[in-house]
């Protein structure tokens, strides 16, 4: 039996393939009809005149639920390992509320367009990337605090990798963002 058909270990992956795809199908339906420049759009313009904004939004709401579900058997899993750990408790309770904030931020982004209502899309922006960071590092200290009877050091130095690569990600976003502060947009804009 592989890996990812044991229990519910199929959920991160799904998460990941299936919203990889929803990026990857918004960007080919912009770039096929000429919406946006193809090469390295802001992902958000990819995802903003229909069709490829409808089909960008009921993949991101797909995607929500996958996050949702994936943090949830996360927190019930770092439950039933450390039951007489308040400490590891109440940080797991407290990712699980991030995790699912990020999560909400993310059905932000899905159904509020950035050239329709621009602030709430970076509000949905800042709970997914922002509170999604945090949520990354309470998992990280939670992998640390668990170690070495429940995880391997391997484990925890992965996950403060990726917690920080995404803040590298986060900063370069933020260096790279420019003049994207108008509300309205036309199609040439996203040009």
């Amino acid at each position: 039996m592989w890996w990812f058909q044991q229990g519910l270990s199929f959920l991160p992956v799904a998460l990941v393939v299936w919203s990889a795809a929803s990026f990857v199908f918004s960007y080919i339906t912009a770039i096929v009809l000429h919406h946006v420049d193809p090469l390295v759009p802001y992902i958000s313009d990819t995802g903003t005149i229909p069709p490829e904004r409808c089909l960008f939004g009921i993949m991101l709401n797909v995607s929500t639920f996958l996050g949702m579900a994936t943090m949830y058997v996360r927190y019930k899993q770092v439950s039933a390992l450390s039951p007489e750990k308040p400490k590891i408790l109440r940080l797991n309770k407290l990712g699980l509320t991030l995790g699912w904030m990020s999560c909400f931020g993310l059905c932000i982004i899905a159904n509020f367009q950035k050239c329709i209502l621009y602030y709430i899309h970076v509000l949905g922006a800042c709970l997914t990337f922002g509170v999604g960071s945090i949520y990354m590092l309470v998992q990280t200290i939670l992998s640390y605090l668990m170690q070495p009877e429940l995880h391997s050091k391997d484990i925890f130095w992965a996950r403060l990798a990726m917690f920080l690569w995404s803040c590298s990600s986060i900063l370069s976003s933020i260096l790279c963002l420019g003049s994207g502060t108008k509300t309205q947009q036309s199609p040439q804009d996203l040009h």
